[in-house]
């Protein structure tokens, strides 16, 4: 009995042992299935969104399953994607196209030293001319170098009142007039005194006057005046003067006096100065399409006038004067150039670029009366420049949506063209644009002076 339990002891072990070192079929089944199931819910996370006809079975394990990607359809996607990209960037490229033409025209450099005439008679024919005039006046104030014993009569101006009658009244130049200072002034030039009017007022005209002697005793404020000449007469009363202003300037004794060399230099500082302020003034004034040489305006009607100043051994020199301008039209006058200078002109549209640089001289201008001027006869040298005009809106209509190889073509019908160069994008569109606003036209010409 002993025996046979020590046997089946043995028996036992030894079949613990063999279970030990070889499992079970059921347990290694059970283990071969557990791990394709973990691959088969991983490979399901990373291919859930694949179509089922990607599915293979994996193994030969059947109803277990994996997820194969399919390259083949990814690739085409790009390719798709791609080509839908250029087609875009070419789209877009042709919807904002643009294109630049810049132009030269032709220009041509002339010689000139000619004589003209104008009228101002606009109906006339040929050249004319409007005449701009403007009046002002220069102040200056001269300190005398030299020292002299001189002997100056007081100065003022007066009214002078006409009530006796409604006739004209002539006062001829140094008429006397009696001062309520009880001094004696003269007048300074001839004057006629209108009559009273209808309603009873009074004619009157202004004139200056001088005292009668040299000094300072003749310096006074404003007086009220007697005519001498009408004394013992009804005209005594009927009529008189009253100064405007003070009378001033009487001196006798030794001072500074202004010489004729500065007198003379003063005056021309003056005539200068004047000259330069109302060429500026007209400079303003000058209508659009005229040209006014600064040569073709002169300085005229001038008047003269000294005072004492405050100051001891100066004076105040005043100059009056009337500037007279010369405006001429830039198309006649740019047509009567090229008639002189070009005899073989086709007639094409052109200007003359530095036409106010032109050289300008009246002739006989010392013997015009300004103020009364119906014609003259003058003369203009120099290189005027011409520049043909281009007429760039014909320009445009022509090469709206035409080939970009016509261009030469199109340009071979403009004459007098220097140069023209063409820009078109993008660099592959081969027409212009369909739109005017695509289409820039660039005029290169030469800078007006």
């Amino acid at each position: 009995m002993a025996k046979n339990f020590f046997e089946d002891m043995s028996k036992v072990k030894r079949g613990e042992r063999r279970t030990s070192g070889r499992p079970s079929m059921d347990r290694m089944r059970v283990s071969s299935l557990s791990q394709p199931r973990r691959e088969e819910e991983n490979k399901k996370e990373e291919y859930s969104g694949e179509n089922k006809a990607d599915r293979v079975e994996k193994s030969g394990y059947p109803g277990i399953v994996s997820y194969k990607k399919k390259s083949g359809s990814r690739y085409g996607l790009w390719v798709l994607a791609a080509t839908a990209l250029v087609f875009l960037f070419f789209a877009v490229s042709l919807l904002f196209s643009k294109a630049e033409v810049t132009v030269t025209p032709e220009t041509k450099s002339l010689s000139l030293n000619g004589s003209f005439s104008a009228s101002k008679d606009k109906s006339a024919g040929g050249i004319s001319f409007d005449l701009v005039s403007l009046s002002g006046e220069e102040n200056k104030t001269i300190e005398g170098s030299e020292e002299k014993q001189v002997s100056v009569p007081a100065e003022g101006r007066v009214v002078i009142y006409n009530a006796y009658s409604s006739s004209v009244q002539t006062l001829d130049i140094n008429t006397r007039l009696l001062g309520s200072n009880g001094k004696i002034y003269k007048t300074d030039r001839k004057i006629s005194v209108p009559g009273r009017k209808a309603d009873g007022t009074p004619g009157s005209m202004e004139v200056g006057i001088q005292a009668a002697e040299a000094g300072a005793d003749y310096n006074s404020s404003p007086l009220d005046f007697k005519i001498l000449g009408f004394k013992g007469s009804p005209k005594y009363e009927k009529f008189y003067g009253r100064s405007k202003g003070e009378i001033a300037g009487g001196f006798r004794g030794v001072t500074a006096v202004v010489s004729d060399t500065e007198k003379a230099a003063a005056l021309l500082e003056m005539k200068n100065a004047l000259k330069t302020k109302l060429l500026e003034k007209a400079a303003g004034q000058i209508p659009q399409g005229f040209v006014f040489w600064k040569d073709a305006a002169f300085l005229s009607d001038i008047q003269e006038d000294m005072k004492p100043a405050e100051k001891k051994g100066a004076v105040v020199y005043a100059l009056k004067g009337t500037l007279y301008g010369f405006l001429f039209p830039e198309e006649k006058i740019t047509a009567a150039i090229i008639k002189k200078t070009m005899p073989d002109y086709d007639g094409s549209s052109a200007y003359i670029a530095n036409l106010r640089s032109l050289k300008f001289t009246l002739l006989n201008a010392e013997n015009i009366n300004f103020a009364a001027v119906g014609g003259i006869d003058f003369s203009l040298s120099g290189t005027p420049l011409l520049a043909y005009k281009f007429d760039s809106n014909k320009l445009l209509s022509d090469v709206l949506g035409k080939k970009k190889s016509d261009f030469r073509a199109i340009m071979a019908k403009y004459p007098h063209v220097a140069s023209a160069d063409l820009s078109v994008q993008p660099i592959w569109r081969q027409t212009f644009p369909e739109r005017a606003e695509d289409i820039t036209i660039k005029v290169h010409y030469p800078p007006v002076d």
